[in-house]
């Protein structure tokens, strides 16, 4: 898993790297809704919101410009919903669901960056959150890894024996390659996931991942809660109280 960025982003070693997982997810929480609940001076709050995840993930050492580019992964699916209220006569609405989605993109990222999935994921199931939800998305987030690595091996080996998307002529032949090629990457997956099960059971899996480290909320923690709760509160009631 060396070479997703997001897990090589979360193995860093800063100080909010180091912070427990549960401050983080608390931290999130309020932002979101702080975000969410805002409509006065809506593009003065959004800029400030901004600065804030800006300066934490300077901070974290995290790469500001690719943190700033994935972060814009929602905005296709945000873009469908601006239209509609452009359409429906309500841009101010649009530019307000628009901003909204990219900032709390950006808030989830910054969390998901600093925070190795195994972790977060314990830390969520720390405070209640479903043990089967948390375990299909960790099996999903693991298996995301074993379709990624099969894919890339059927595509060294088609490009070591020369096949080439040039030598289909029509739309027809380029539609049959790529569901040829689909159904044998899902044959060889469901192979390797089987394998991989197996593997699991004769190691003892009783349906629960462990972790190397022991979550504990310390002081540090603590004052790193306390000091993300307020920031953004106290940015928005700043803002909306200007004259």
């Amino acid at each position: 898993m060396h070479h997703v960025v997001l897990e090589r982003w979360s193995r860093g070693a800063s100080v909010l790297h180091r912070r427990d997982p549960r401050a983080k997810l608390a931290a999130l929480v309020v932002f979101l809704i702080v975000l969410a609940t805002a409509h006065r001076d809506l593009a003065a709050v959004g800029a400030a919101m901004f600065l804030l995840l800006a300066g934490a993930l300077v901070w974290a050492r995290i790469p500001l410009a690719g943190a700033l580019a994935r972060a814009a992964v929602v905005l296709p699916f945000s873009l469908l919903f601006v239209g509609v209220c452009w359409l429906a006569g309500d841009p101010a609405r649009g530019a307000a669901l628009l901003l909204k989605s990219y900032l709390s993109a950006l808030a989830v990222l910054t969390v998901v960056s600093t925070t190795p999935l195994p972790l977060l994921l314990r830390g969520m199931e720390s405070v209640g959150a479903p043990r089967f939800l948390l375990m299909v998305a960790q099996f999903l987030y693991r298996y995301l890894f074993v379709i990624s690595e099969e894919a890339q091996h059927m595509s060294k080996a088609a490009a070591s024996r020369g096949a080439t998307l040039r030598g289909a002529t029509s739309g027809s032949e380029r539609f049959h390659a790529a569901a040829g090629a689909l159904a044998v990457l899902f044959a060889r997956s469901y192979g390797r996931a089987e394998d991989i099960h197996r593997a699991m059971l004769a190691r003892g899996f009783l349906g629960r991942f462990r972790t190397l480290h022991t979550l504990r909320f310390g002081r540090a923690d603590g004052v790193f809660l306390a000091l993300a709760v307020l920031a953004p509160v106290a940015l928005r009631a700043a803002i909306e109280r200007m004259p």
